[in-house]
């Protein structure tokens, strides 16, 4: 017998024997782990043992809180991230069913709302520059009417620079 099966013999009988001792809805994991690799990680899931259950006590007992470093959130982070960015630029929506659809949603809402704001923001800036030229061609009204309108007009185009046509 290898020395890996011995071991996983003796945690399956140690497992056994704690099991023995607790109360009977409770459930038992262990987990070794070699910081650095990865490849060396065991885990001996209890009979009925929920992986979501595990991580919840570690969050609750262990000082795995949302607030700490690992890659696991930085990774799920990323995905979150990503999944707004490409919704907003309704590109890229991911596979049916996956969790990740009301990010992705969410941003699509953001970007759709920010094409209809973009949108309003040119046709304002049209019709005000066209009720300047209007104004400009009569003769003119009151004065500070156009330098009020003419600054609106220099706003709108600042912003609307800084979108693409």
């Amino acid at each position: 017998m290898s020395a890996i099966n011995r071991f996983h013999e003796v945690a399956n009988d140690a497992l056994v024997a704690i099991s023995d001792h607790l109360l009977p809805e409770a459930k038992l994991t262990l987990v070794i782990y070699t910081p650095g690799e990865p490849e060396q990680d065991i885990v001996l899931k209890g009979p009925g043992a929920d992986a979501d259950e595990v991580v919840n006590t570690l969050r609750r007992r262990g000082g795995l809180s949302l607030d700490g470093e690992n890659a696991y959130k930085l990774g799920l982070c990323d995905v979150v991230v990503g999944s707004l960015a490409c919704g907003k630029q309704n590109n890229n929506p991911p596979p049916v069913n996956h969790w990740g659809q009301q990010f992705w949603d969410i941003g699509r809402a953001e970007g759709a709302l920010q094409e209809e704001l973009v949108q309003a923001l040119r046709l304002a800036r049209k019709e005000l520059d066209a009720c300047q030229r209007v104004i400009h061609y009569a003769g003119g009204f009151t004065p500070a009417y156009v330098d009020y309108a003419q600054a609106a007009i220099k706003v709108a185009d600042t912003v609307l620079a800084k979108i693409p046509a």
